[in-house]
């Protein structure tokens, strides 16, 4: 397994009381679930668990890739979070899962109000397509589709929520070039990739700082499931994303997302923003 988390803090005296508090709410979970007859979980347990976590990944093998809590910060708000799971299997992303929970139902715009239902999961299998059902099973699992939009006037596209995370005064000018005319819709985490796959928005760019790594738990499961909605990700420079590197992925300064109609004038878009942005 392939994962953002460590034990390594845990592990030190000032970690100890959360270690202990960790434990329980495993131990608490499985009785939830109903596995009474499961064995108690010590903390070594708990360690060596977390620390499954440490694979490299690679091209060889399949490997789970695993991040707890994507977008830290949106669940720290109360906002957008993800739960990510993708398996790699010899370093070809085959299977997503993206578990939502604060993420509208009925789809999330610049609009969207609190109040509205919320929880969706996303699941997608390599030639399987991509299906959305609720948290709570209020509705039965449906396929979905990216938008297929084709003109960029009538386009809107989604970034990430914290500047930090991401360049938005060149998303701006790449959308500007492209002639996108609507806000960006800014979401934390991989949900972005789930409301983007049944067509929330059309657009996804995503350019970090300079210097910054990207690492595969943070885009592994969001990539299949726009894909097998009808979707397109790739880099700044067009090439698909690849996985099989290990921990990191080593992209083209940024990561695009679009339908096959838009891509093209995307990447173009993108090229020129690139020239000249400072």
């Amino acid at each position: 397994m392939v994962a953002e988390e460590d034990a390594d803090d845990l592990r030190k005296d000032d970690g100890l009381d959360m270690l202990l508090r960790i434990t329980d709410l495993v131990n608490n979970a499985i009785i939830d679930e109903g596995l009474e007859s499961s064995p108690i979980l010590t903390k070594e347990n708990v360690l060596e668990a977390i620390d499954r976590g440490r694979s490299q990944g690679g091209p060889v093998g399949r490997h789970w890739v695993l991040d707890p809590i994507d977008g830290t910060k949106g669940f720290l708000r109360g906002d957008q979070y993800a739960v990510a799971l993708a398996l790699l299997d010899e370093g070809e992303v085959v299977l997503g899962v993206l578990a939502c929970p604060n993420l509208p139902l009925a789809g999330v715009s610049l609009q969207t109000s609190s109040g509205e239902p919320v929880g969706c999961l996303f699941s997608a299998t390599r030639g399987g397509g991509t299906m959305m059902q609720s948290l709570n099973d209020s509705f039965a699992p449906k396929q979905v589709y990216v938008s297929d939009v084709d003109h960029p006037a009538l386009a809107c596209f989604c970034e990430s929520f914290e500047s930090a995370h991401s360049r938005q005064t060149l998303t701006d000018q790449i959308a500007k070039i492209m002639g996108v005319q609507a806000p960006p819709i800014r979401i934390d985490s991989q949900a972005k990739y789930g409301a983007m796959a049944r067509g929330d928005a059309v657009i996804y760019m995503r350019f970090p700082h300079v210097g910054y790594r990207e690492k595969i738990w943070d885009h592994a499961a969001g990539c299949i499931v726009i894909e097998e909605a009808g979707g397109v990700v790739r880099d700044a420079a067009g090439k698909r994303l690849d996985f099989s590197k290990g921990r990191y992925l080593d992209v083209e300064h940024g990561i695009l997302a679009t339908n096959p109609k838009l891509i093209d004038t995307l990447l173009t878009s993108v090229e020129a923003a690139l020239k000249v942005y400072k």
